[in-house]
């Protein structure tokens, strides 16, 4: 047990430390992130990722470095949805590009918090009651066929009764101050829109982790490659973000690629008693399935004509 102990802990340090050094000295001041540095520290979060895989390799064995590879590259692969969606949330709120940064920042900290948590409870579950694997794989494979079938091409977010509540019940101000996520008024301590923004893009994360955190226990269920493969993807879900934001249009055949990947996924957790997917098969399903649906958006650009 003190080995764990002592790598989870060794783990969160290296992860406050790299936010400290994020926040405190490379991003203290307020910026509009360009393509070009966007792409750079998605670099960097992508080359730390494979270096942790590189100890996961050389600590806990082959097999354990295949699944922390195929559970990093399923969440950083589902976070691109989740990406779509905030940059909607951005946009709708009329966020100024140079704060997207210190929302985001926040944002991944309330999303570390929640996966951990959630993490810690689907493995107490799945170790108490073993069916509750077919409810995830069911859950996933309902997933997948509602995102391929959805057909829905908006680009803007409507008012929904999570962002009604909070603006019934949040003392709010009528125009963002900065980078202030609160302001003191008259003597009383008011929430700017940029924290509305920050519980939506928190609330946003929160769904999407339904999807990714059962997803991920088909591949593994060791629950420090679940969490650590879970925290990188999360860590470069901020710069991917800016990535995916200067070329959103450009990928459209992807919702369904990560479609047949939760079907897929869904249905190794429900065979899982009669059949075992190794799990070198489900690294090269999901890799040949994110491949394809990028190379045919590529060679088949969407059609924009009204």
């Amino acid at each position: 047990m003190l080995p764990d102990v002592w790598l989870y802990g060794g783990f969160v340090l290296l992860i406050l430390f790299l936010l400290a050094l994020d926040l405190g000295i490379f991003n203290r001041t307020p910026h509009v992130v360009r393509l070009s540095e966007a792409l750079g520290w998605t670099a960097v979060w992508v080359t730390l990722a494979i270096a942790f895989n590189g100890f996961v390799y050389a600590t806990r064995g082959p097999v354990a470095g295949k699944e922390f590879f195929a559970g990093y590259l399923l969440e950083q692969s589902l976070s691109v949805d989740n990406i779509f969606v905030i940059i909607l949330v951005l946009r709708y709120f009329k966020v100024a590009p140079q704060y997207h940064h210190k929302v985001l920042f926040w944002g991944i900290i309330g999303a570390l918090v929640m996966r951990g948590t959630m993490i810690a409870l689907g493995t107490a579950l799945l170790y108490t009651f073993h069916w509750i694997f077919y409810i995830f794989g069911a859950f996933l494979i309902i997933t997948g066929i509602r995102m391929a079938l959805n057909s829905e091409d908006s680009d803007e977010i409507h008012e929904n009764a999570f962002i009604r509540w909070l603006r019934s019940h949040m003392r709010l101000t009528s125009e963002y101050h900065q980078d202030q996520f609160t302001v003191r008024k008259d003597g009383v301590r008011y929430a700017t829109p940029l924290l509305l923004v920050l519980l939506v893009v928190e609330a946003t994360d929160l769904v999407f982790a339904f999807d990714s955190i059962p997803a991920i226990f088909a591949i593994t269920r060791d629950p420090f490659i679940v969490f650590t493969s879970n925290v990188f993807a999360v860590m470069g879900l901020r710069s991917l973000f800016f990535v995916v934001a200067g070329v959103m249009n450009l990928f459209h055949f992807l919702k369904y690629g990560l479609a047949v990947i939760l079907t897929f996924i869904g249905v190794k957790m429900i065979v899982e008693e009669w059949y075992h997917i190794p799990i070198d098969i489900a690294l090269v399903v999901i890799a040949s399935v994110l491949s394809i649906s990028i190379l045919a958006s590529v060679l088949f650009p969407e059609n924009k004509k009204a």
